[in-house]
């Protein structure tokens, strides 16, 4: 079986690593070898000591663009459900899979802030209107939606299961399933 690279991008708290743990539960279940790049678990290991600077969120980008292409060359269906701010980071993610030959799918689940700040799963938007932290993407940061994605899921419009099975009929129509 062919590897990709399903990169979600988004906002904090708009269902990115849900939307991907129920894809990835499908894959296997047609068995799929799957593996999920989740944002929070990067920083924690392979990023960490990275801080939010531009820099910093780049450097992070970079690292795990560099992750997946490596697990999709070899045939695994890698799912990254990471909020990668800035186009431009995006973008040399997705050269380094073309220069390799590796499929590349970009979705953007595409969430406005005001429902994002109600879900707050992390308490983030909390911290931010309390002043306890700032940088915050999408409010007080930057956050660069993509202009042209392979897909835009707006998943506050319909359910996980319905935004996993938009993007597995992408992956089937792409011919990589």
């Amino acid at each position: 079986m062919n590897g990709a690279t399903i990169w979600l991008t988004g906002l904090p708290s708009a269902g990115k690593t849900t939307i991907a743990r129920a894809l990835a539960e499908r894959l296997r279940d047609e068995g799929h070898r799957v593996e999920v790049l989740d944002g929070d678990e990067i920083r924690t290991f392979l990023s960490a000591g990275l801080g939010f600077s531009r820099t910093d969120r780049d450097t992070n980008v970079q690292r795990i663009g560099f992750v997946a292409q490596l697990l999709a060359s070899h045939g695994v269906k890698v799912l990254v459900p990471v909020i990668a701010p800035y186009a431009d980071s995006r973008e040399a993610v997705r050269k380094r899979h073309q220069e390799h030959g590796t499929p590349y799918v970009e979705v953007h689940v595409a969430t406005p802030v005001d429902v994002c700040s109600v879900r707050d799963v992390k308490g983030l938007y909390a911290k931010q209107a309390a002043g306890e932290i700032s940088g915050l993407t999408g409010v007080d940061d930057p956050y660069e939606a993509p202009e042209a994605p392979d897909l835009r899921i707006r998943a506050h419009e319909q359910s996980v299961g319905e935004s996993a099975a938009e993007l597995h009929a992408l992956l089937g129509e792409g011919g990589l399933l």
